[in-house]
């Protein structure tokens, strides 16, 4: 690699001494690649175009064949061919110093190179829309060459170390990221077209709340005071509707300390919503009809396939309790079991696992569901109503005690979004936190804490809200059929690899 390197460091040089560069200033395309591919389709084979095109991009690959040369350019639309012939770059360029204009480009440009051309348009006789190049310009001079086999890489995390050669090699990984922003613009756009406001809202907190997640530390020298990052958006934008806005959103980066799989990564991106006087009734049409449509948008179909199993996202969709879930799936009823000894023995009799931390009826109905439920739920389905005891700022259920009124969808065996009606009783919201609290205290470092000025702020009058959360990450890799989470996030947390003969991160 480094004698490559060297070789490279020297065309450079050599460029330099022609006045190519080899690190220009600007170029101005006149067209994208798609564009000349769409506009020029009707050119037939062994035909030419007096048409003038500038284009720029990476140089793929290269093929050099006497006094002909063919190169394959690629920028952000796709590619295209460049058409080099010896006597047509000479005569363009009749002032080029020895040994011309042809040898320079094809001694000179590598592949990885990015570099500019100019000229006319040419239809092979293979069918090939090509730039038959009578001018050219080197842009940049890459001085690494491009992976040769990078898909075939064993070790596959390579792929996100190093994202920008990911990106270069790999047509499928930069449709993965265009979708995933046509995602969050067709989210954006929808919610402003219903009336929502987004506003932001803190990441550096002094009271980490709105979900069950270890939060990151941190410390602010000025003010000597000890902060977490944001574990949620959720009592930030309940106050700002108690403030009086009826309708807002957030969609930002959120960061928990937790553990790193398919399914998680500790920064990860997520929208939450809230309706002032809705419930979450409101919130599954709402999350119906969002989802639905940001499908379309992307997809150009509610219809869509995930790792090989159709997916149909057109509302309506199933709504099931868990209760009901967990009975079918394991024939326990726990509405039946009077005390925690009675439904833990009920599970270890079905081979399920009863946690020590699981310490009520509630608790172990969320265990049994996750164990037997969550990864056959495939297709679009609400879960509803969820144990009060797993649901500290969902608002108790209107008609069965115990439970919450509050919904998590699940696709593809993944919870994607999670919903409620907001609990707006600040004596029952202060009980619910000063219990998580103790939790906290007991050992559960995902307990939340109790936020004061959040409590404040409900006493001062919040309205009948719904609220709903959605993971962007969870929803792109349905939308890009993608396997894991690392696959839509550009730049994942990993591990540093070991420096060379220590053995040790880097």
């Amino acid at each position: 690699m480094s004698e490559l390197r060297e070789i490279r460091l020297q065309k450079a040089a050599a460029l330099a001494e022609l006045g190519q560069g080899p690190y220009a200033l600007r170029f101005e395309p006149s067209h994208r690649t798609a564009e000349l591919q769409a506009a020029h389709a009707d050119l037939a084979n062994g035909q030419e175009r007096d048409v003038a095109v500038a284009v720029a991009g990476r140089v793929m690959t290269r093929r050099v064949m006497g006094k002909l040369a063919f190169f394959t350019l690629v920028d952000e639309s796709g590619p295209i061919q460049l058409f080099l012939e010896k006597a047509t770059l000479e005569a363009a360029n009749p002032e080029a110093p020895p040994p011309g204009a042809f040898a320079q480009i094809t001694s000179l440009v590598d592949a990885g190179d990015l570099i500019g051309v100019q000229g006319t348009l040419r239809r092979t006789d293979r069918g090939e829309l090509s730039v038959k190049v009578t001018g050219w310009q080197m842009l940049t001079k890459a001085l690494q060459p491009l992976p040769d086999k990078w898909h075939g890489l064993a070790d596959v995390e390579k792929r996100y170390r190093q994202r920008y050669l990911d990106l270069i090699v790999s047509p499928h990984t930069r449709e993965t990221f265009r979708r995933r922003a046509l995602l969050v613009s067709a989210m954006r756009r929808w919610l402003d077209e219903h009336g929502f406001l987004e506003i932001e809202t803190p990441v550096l907190q002094t009271v980490s709340g709105g979900a069950d997640a270890r939060p990151f530390e941190t410390h602010h020298n000025t003010l000597d005071l000890p902060l977490t990052l944001r574990i949620a958006t959720e009592l930030h934008l309940k106050r700002l509707v108690v403030g009086g806005f009826e309708r807002v959103y957030e969609l930002g980066r959120i960061f928990r300390n937790e553990g790193v799989s398919t399914r998680h990564n500790p920064e990860f991106t997520s929208v939450e919503v809230y309706q002032a006087y809705a419930d979450y009734t409101d919130m599954m049409m709402l999350t119906e009809e969002l989802i639905a449509a940001v499908c379309r948008q992307v997809c150009g179909d509610t219809r869509i396939t995930y790792q090989g199993t159709a997916i149909d996202l057109a509302p309506p969709w199933r709504r099931v309790t868990m209760h009901d879930l967990v009975q079918q799936a394991t024939g326990l009823d726990f509405n039946a079991f009077a005390s925690r000894t009675d439904a833990a023995a009920a599970m270890e009799a079905q081979g399920l696992e009863v946690p020590a931390l699981a310490d009520s009826v509630g608790r172990l109905l969320v265990e049994a569901f996750e164990q037997r439920v969550e990864d056959t739920l495939v297709q679009p389905t609400f879960v509803l109503d969820y144990p009060v005891e797993n649901s500290p700022l969902a608002r108790a259920h209107r008609s069965k005690p115990g439970l919450v009124e509050r919904f998590e969808l699940f696709i593809v065996g993944r919870e994607t979004a999670n919903a409620f009606s907001e609990l707006i009783d600040p004596v029952d919201q202060r009980q619910r936190l000063e219990a998580q609290q103790q939790r906290r205290a007991a050992g559960d470092l995902e307990a939340q804490g109790v936020d004061e000025d959040f409590l404040q702020a409900l006493e001062v009058g919040m309205p009948p809200t719904g609220g709903l959360g959605i993971g962007i990450d969870r929803l792109a890799m349905l939308l890009t059929d993608s396997a894991s989470i690392r696959d839509v996030i550009a730049f994942p947390l990993l591990r540093p690899e070991a420096s060379p003969g220590t053995g040790e991160g880097a």
